[in-house]
């Protein structure tokens, strides 16, 4: 084991942050010490994560760890899914001037970017972040 080559990526979103590590393996992947569709509720999740993988075609190639603080299970979702296309991008880092390279694929399919959006603060005199109480003219 000494000799596999490990890669690293870390994700954020809202505010989950996902440390990955991917190594050279069959396509496991655990989330916490648990397996991926144990940890997370529902198959959407699962698919959404897996998703640079897919386009990549490498769903079988490695071994996925993640360590995942944070939000809720989709914000824990997308930090997966950004930590693990920079994992592939850290993997594909010589290829990344050819016509098929990872890099490529990736960013077709939008993958790269981080969702930057989060949650809007609550404004005082407010409700929620933009809900004010109802208005009363008498």
């Amino acid at each position: 084991m000494a000799d596999k080559k490990v890669f690293i990526g870390t994700g954020r979103r809202k505010s989950s942050v996902a440390q990955v590590r991917m190594v050279s393996g069959t396509g496991k992947i655990t989330v916490n010490g648990k397996d991926v569709r144990e940890f997370f509720p529902y198959e959407t999740n699962v698919m959404d994560l897996k998703q640079p993988l897919v386009a990549t075609n490498t769903e079988n190639t490695f071994d996925i760890e993640v360590k995942v603080l944070g939000g809720g299970f989709n914000g824990q979702t997308g930090a997966t899914r950004l930590g693990i296309t920079r994992a592939l991008l850290e993997y594909d880092k010589a290829n990344e001037e050819s016509e098929n390279s990872f890099r490529k694929i990736l960013k077709r399919a939008g993958f790269i970017t981080r969702d930057s959006r989060t949650k809007e603060r609550k404004k005082p005199g407010l409700k929620a972040a933009r809900k004010a109480p109802q208005f009363s003219k008498r």
